[in-house]
């Protein structure tokens, strides 16, 4: 039997660069979406060199774009508009992450794009989104962060910000991509074809970077119009919540422990061995945890410092205390629980100095059926299935031999 995927039939196609609509694209690919990603003749996605330590196509790449179909146009020649508004047409949805303006420099505007496909489902992904003042300006997602008022809370008090250590920014805004076009396709499902009665530029969903950031940050704005407070760099804890920290133990491990729950409290205070904490009358609510956040920090971190990690985290497990190990790579890799659920599926990978093989890539999430449906490849060679998409245009050979010759 063939794996679910409810996106089978689904037609994307992909015009975007680096991680935002890449990202998009690979959720949409994952659960059965047939992904076309144009790429620029003989660089592709500048992704391809991001992060790489050997050959050609870095493993970034081949994350980012598991399961698309690479085509190569140059949508600066009226050629390459005139192939990708072909693909437009046989296509359910348009996906990009240009700076506003640029597929309109590209002649494929709004009018453009209803003249090909009235029914096409459009997202576009920028830094500020596709109007207000900053509507021009380019932007990463490190930029987007900081205007969003995620990157202020993220770092040690009394430091400079920090990053997270991933393109968050980027991710986000692919997710929130991806589920403004699964929520457009199933009003157009649920609608029977009333939804080109709402005009086409309404029906464009526009995600931008800064306003993904802001959406997760919280309670960060209605605290401070309502009560003037505002947010402060916690390091390992988390604002108003305690005790919620990582603990170095005596094999030089850190564990994470989220014991802030006022049930899980008590028990947490009694399995380090502090049953004054646990009963103490100011302790009782998480107010008052937090109140004495660095009293409780100090105890747990003198318990922990006397254990192993593995130790600590069997002593707080018996507890029923939310806790664990944080992983490495390594760790990751080696997991059981990862692999009982297919989360870490392994391909041979041709990086272009050979062949490195059973290469684990993170599974498919969320999960139907108990186990990560399997991962169909990974991100494409530059250009590998341009002859195949044009086939499917009606090209003949000698077409498609001349076309890739001019793109040499």
């Amino acid at each position: 039997m063939s794996p679910f995927r409810p996106l089978d039939g689904v037609r994307v196609l992909e015009l975007g660069n680096y991680i935002a609509a890449p990202t998009a694209g690979r959720l949409l690919a994952d659960f059965g979406a047939d992904v076309i990603k144009v790429e620029r003749p003989r660089t592709g996605d500048e992704l391809r060199r991001w992060r790489l330590h050997r050959g050609e196509t870095s493993m970034l790449y081949r994350t980012i774009n598991r399961g698309k179909r690479s085509v190569v146009v140059d949508l600066r020649s009226d050629e390459g508009r005139a192939i990708v508004l072909d693909l437009i047409r046989t296509s359910d949805v348009l996906l990009e992450n240009f700076r506003p303006g640029t597929l309109e420099r590209w002649g494929l505007d709004a009018a453009a794009l209803e003249e090909a496909n009235p029914d096409l489902i459009v997202a576009r992904i920028s830094a500020f989104g596709q109007s207000g003042p900053l509507s021009h300006r380019p932007g990463f997602a490190a930029v987007a962060e900081a205007y969003g008022g995620f990157r202020e809370l993220v770092g040690e008090p009394g430091r400079p910000p920090s990053r997270t250590g991933v393109s968050i920014g980027d991710t986000i805004a692919g997710i929130y991509a991806a589920f403004g076009i699964a929520m457009s396709l199933f009003a157009r499902l649920r609608d029977a074809g009333r939804l080109r009665e709402t005009p086409f530029g309404d029906r464009v969903i526009d995600v931008a970077l800064n306003e993904a950031m802001l959406s997760v940050t919280e309670s960060l704005v209605p605290d401070w119009e309502a009560y003037g407070v505002r947010r402060e760099r916690t390091g390992g804890r988390m604002e108003g919540i305690a005790p919620s920290n990582a603990y170095l133990c005596a094999d030089g491990k850190s564990i994470v422990v989220a014991g802030n729950g006022d049930a899980i409290y008590q028990r947490y205070m009694t399995a380090i061995g502090r049953p004054d904490l646990a009963s103490a009358p100011d302790l009782q609510s998480n107010e008052g945890r937090w109140a004495a956040r660095d009293r409780l920090d100090d105890a747990i971190g003198a318990w922990a410092a006397g254990l192993t990690s593995q130790e600590a985290l069997a002593v707080l497990d018996a507890a029923g205390v939310p806790s664990g190990p944080i992983y490495t790579a390594e760790d990751v890799c080696a997991d059981e629980q990862y692999a009982a659920r297919d989360m870490i599926q392994r391909f041979d990978v041709d990086d272009g100095e050979g062949v490195r093989e059973g290469v684990g890539f993170p599974g498919i999430v969320p999960v139907f059926g108990g186990r990560s449906l399997p991962i169909a490849h990974v991100g494409p060679d530059l250009g590998e299935h341009t002859r195949d998409v044009l086939r499917e245009l009606g090209w003949d050979d000698a077409r498609i031999d001349a076309y890739e010759e001019d793109l040499r």
